[in-house]
């Protein structure tokens, strides 16, 4: 269960909330591929295909529609949201931007306490790179 900071959430910013979000996103990752007979490294190949700019930025894509108005409110403005520091060399700036977007939105369910909303999109985006695989 969650800390619950509902009432104060909003007070944060955009790259605060990527900064849990990021967290979130790993963990569900890893829970997702999880299984008992997989050796270590195919189960850290498998969530650092999943958890890198380019791929979070194909997630995003995948909910977009499904969003709320709220929610896309959010997202548009934590993709213009800008970091210190440059992005990565191994993606561009638009995934850069668009990843922490993702971030910072699951960031936001996840502090205010709407995990089942967090489900929801997180399997949403998992069903979508499975037709990705099976495509």
């Amino acid at each position: 269960m969650p800390l619950r900071i509902a009432a104060d959430v909003a007070a944060f910013s955009p790259l605060q909330l990527a900064y849990i979000g990021d967290s979130v996103y790993d963990l569900l990752v890893r829970t997702d591929i999880l299984k008992a007979d997989a050796k270590m490294h195919c189960l850290h190949q498998s969530a650092t295909q999943r958890v890198n700019a380019a791929a979070q930025a194909r997630a995003l894509k995948a909910i977009a529609e499904h969003l709320t108005e709220e929610e896309a409110d959010l997202v548009r403005r934590s993709r213009n949201a800008h970091a210190k520091h440059q992005a990565p060399r191994s993606s561009s700036c638009a995934e850069y931007n668009a990843a922490t977007a993702l971030e910072a939105l699951l960031g936001y369910l996840y502090l205010s306490g709407q995990m089942e909303r967090l489900y929801t999109l997180f399997l949403t985006i998992r069903d979508a790179k499975q037709e990705d695989v099976h495509a």
